[in-house]
Order: structure tokens, then sequence, then C-alpha cells
């Protein structure tokens, strides 16, 4: 499937981190996904039932990782992937989360990962 929905951007404000400080605190990560999703259906019907609510997934992207807090960004990134596949049904994947400011050198680090079939 060629068709993708995507969120892009999307900030979430949570604890994660392996130091104790890190702990102790929240950190803003910054979460792009693309998901397969067959966009003709909605296209044809013009109605949202049909569509991949990107609103829903943003909403439910944000809770899993402030409920997760987890101490690596492979583990959220896992979780999410799990969620997003299982919740709404999307068969692929192409997730990125960046940890801004994580290292004072760098502009960001992060992990991306695929997971599903397209």
């Amino acid at each position: 499937m060629a068709d993708v929905v995507l969120v892009e951007g999307l900030a979430v404000e949570t604890v994660i981190g392996v130091y104790d400080w890190e702990r102790e605190i929240t950190q803003r990560l910054l979460v792009d996904l693309e998901m397969a999703w067959d966009n003709r259906v909605p296209a044809a019907s013009d109605d949202v039932a049909d569509a991949l609510d990107y609103a829903a997934v943003s909403e439910r992207v944000s809770q899993c990782l402030q409920a997760l807090q987890p101490q690596l960004i492979e583990t959220a990134a896992e979780a999410v992937a799990t969620m997003l596949q299982q919740d709404f049904g999307v068969s692929w994947l192409r997730l990125t989360i960046n940890k801004p400011g994580a290292v004072p050198a760098a502009t960001s680090v992060g992990v991306r990962i695929e997971r599903g079939q397209r």
C-alpha cells in the first residue's frame, strides 16, 4: 500500500531517561509517524469514520508515553508501535522519536523504527 497518514512533530512532555535527575523532571519528546492506510475509502465516502483519526492517534501516543515513563527511547518506540498496530489496525508504520537537547553538541538524538508490512 502506498498511502500514508502523517503525524509530524508531535510534542509530548514525559518522564524519560536513565539518570536519577531525569526521573524527577519531564522532558520533551518529538514524535513523527508515517502510517500505512488505504485512503481511497475515506476519500470516496468523505466520512471521517473511514479515515485513520490522526487526532485520536496523537492523543493515544501522548497518553502512552506519559503513562510509560520509560528509561530508554527504544522502549518508548516499541510501546508506541505496538499500541498503534493493535489499537488502530495500522499494518505498517515508521516511527521517529527525538529527544532534543539530550546531547549538548547535537540538536537532537533519537530512534527510528519500522514495523509491519506495507
